[in-house]
């Protein structure tokens, strides 16, 4: 009985699972008794002490044992399994919630981190943010700015559905693995994400709202250890950031020498611009 319940245990998610679950239990223990009754009785009738024949003994022992013990046994099992099925229905949205984003129904970045760890060959990893979210929160509110994130987080889970996956990392930061296609078809795929959300204003709370998203893009696959993937992608939103916000910049695109021609040569225009780069960032 022992080994058949924890067999069950992981699979209680329907009531189904429940009445087979009880169905089983009650097959064992009206077995077992059965048994143990084969074994009681000859001894009891050896020392004359069986009130009645072995032969009608035997007979009324199992008879009782599955109309008496078998109707417990059901019961019982059957509240057991309604107990196990709300403990499994109730640990199965636990771990959806541990994982979810609450604001934007989106995974949190526990699980696009796992997430990330299986993912490999013609894929790469998109991080986006919402270019100056926090003036949007100063200018118009924090219900506003919710319903920005809202309202792209709706768009990238559209955008990123099946073998991709999009997540919000924290903040106006969300994430994307974007899985499948040639390299240009997945910065492609990218680039038509943030032209989208650049040309469809947010209305919520008595506001409309026109935003702009930056992202950067890293590749995946070929050994390559997720850590720096995630840090290459990173730089190359920050990239994106430095060069004027609103745009799509791949990692190789840091490597070329000739982008930091798109910076400002001023000394001191390139550390107000990096001061609200990292205050854009951080919003």
């Amino acid at each position: 009985m022992r080994i058949s319940l924890q067999a069950e245990l992981g699979d209680f998610q329907d009531r189904h699972t429940i009445y087979v679950f009880a169905l089983k239990m009650s097959f064992l223990a009206v077995t077992l008794s059965s048994v143990v009754i084969l074994l009681i009785l000859p001894p009891l009738d050896f020392m004359g002490v069986l009130p009645v024949p072995l032969a009608d003994g035997v007979v009324y022992g199992v008879v009782l044992s599955w109309l008496i013990g078998g109707t417990v046994s059901s019961v019982l099992s059957l509240v057991a399994g309604h107990a196990m099925h709300q403990l499994s229905v109730s640990r199965a949205e636990f771990e959806q919630l541990s994982r979810t984003d609450v604001l934007s129904g989106l995974l949190n970045r526990r699980a696009f981190t796992e997430a990330l760890e299986q993912a490999d060959g013609d894929a790469c990893l998109a991080i986006f943010d919402v270019d100056r979210f926090k003036a949007i929160n100063d200018r118009f509110g924090h219900a506003c700015g919710d319903a920005v994130i809202v309202a792209v987080s709706a768009i990238l889970a559209a955008a990123f559905d099946g073998r991709s996956v999009a997540a919000r990392l924290g903040g106006e930061e969300f994430g994307a693995i974007v899985v499948g296609g040639s390299q240009e078809q997945r910065i492609e795929r990218v680039q038509s994400v943030c032209a989208r959300l650049a040309g469809q204003p947010i209305a919520a709370d008595n506001c409309v709202v026109a935003i702009t998203v930056s992202a950067g893009i890293a590749d995946l696959g070929g050994g390559r250890g997720k850590a720096g993937a995630y840090s290459a992608a990173d730089k190359a939103l920050y990239l994106a950031k430095a060069l004027g916000r609103n745009r799509v910049v791949h990692e190789n695109e840091g490597l070329h020498p000739g982008w930091r021609r798109h910076l400002p040569q001023d000394a001191a225009a390139a550390r107000a611009m990096s001061a609200d780069c990292d205050e854009a960032r951080l919003a």
